[in-house]
């Protein structure tokens, strides 16, 4: 299996196409707000100029860090998971939207890998995965799981990949519990890794309100503890993906 090559812009079409619902009110708010102001005219003429402006640099901004981030990084080579050892078995798990299997396929070729894919329209409500999963097929094999329940036997796997995933388990408990379940599957001294935006002040500045839909540092760092993961590494991706590894205690039971 092959993954196939990303095409020109792939990561901004992507985030256009699955999100233009938000950018064609935005517009539209934008032109009906600038005409009425011009309807009151007076000062309400420069206020409603200062929001359009406004909101026109905020739009800009968060296309700009979208490109750079999956188009214009390195991200996709997965050159950041560094030096992986031979594992014998790896679970790439989605959220109905997966970039990355044939990528982990080409880059771990000796080591059997299962997909997983947790979306459940009924608790991850969120409007732009359904368009991903229309514009998108899954990878070959996927196998179709609830975050209460996994297909895999205690301490059989060697690696977990969640890219960009986890943040759509909106319920702490929720993806505590499925962090607890991941725990269980891994190997003692196993790891899961982890790649998400976090609801930072760089994430803040690329996407203002938009940011409020990923998890602050302190979000995970509350997941991880109450999954009993005690050995927890932090690095960051570039400046608006922090990349976590999360190590399976040989000791705690």
């Amino acid at each position: 299996m092959t993954a196939k090559k990303r095409t020109l812009l792939q990561g901004l079409r992507n985030i256009i196409h699955f999100n233009w619902p938000f950018y064609v009110t935005a517009i539209i708010g934008l032109i009906v707000g600038m005409w009425f102001a011009t309807w009151l005219g007076g000062r309400w003429i420069m206020l409603a100029a200062f929001v359009a402006l406004l909101g026109l640099v905020t739009i800009f901004t968060s296309l700009l860090v979208s490109w750079y981030v999956y188009d214009g990084s390195d991200l996709y080579t997965l050159n950041w998971l560094g030096d992986l050892g031979t594992p014998e078995t790896i679970v790439n798990i989605n959220a109905g939207f997966d970039e990355t299997s044939g990528l982990l396929a080409l880059r771990l070729p000796n080591a059997r890998l299962r997909v997983l894919d947790f979306y459940d329209p009924k608790r991850h409500t969120e409007p732009s995965i359904r368009r991903a999963r229309k514009a998108y097929p899954p990878y070959p094999g996927t196998e179709e799981i609830t975050t209460d329940e996994l297909p895999l036997a205690d301490n059989s796997v060697d690696l977990i990949f969640l890219i960009f995933a986890a943040h759509e388990i909106r319920d702490p408990e929720e993806r505590a519990r499925f962090f607890s379940l991941l725990r269980k599957a891994l190997k003692p001294g196993g790891k899961i890794i982890l790649a998400e935006h976090l609801r930072d002040p760089a994430n803040y500045l690329a996407y203002s309100v938009g940011a409020l839909h990923f998890l602050s540092d302190a979000d995970w760092q509350r997941t991880f503890a109450a999954a009993a993961f005690n050995i927890v590494a932090r690095e960051n991706i570039n400046p608006f993906v922090v990349k976590f590894t999360l190590v399976k205690d040989a000791v705690t039971p």
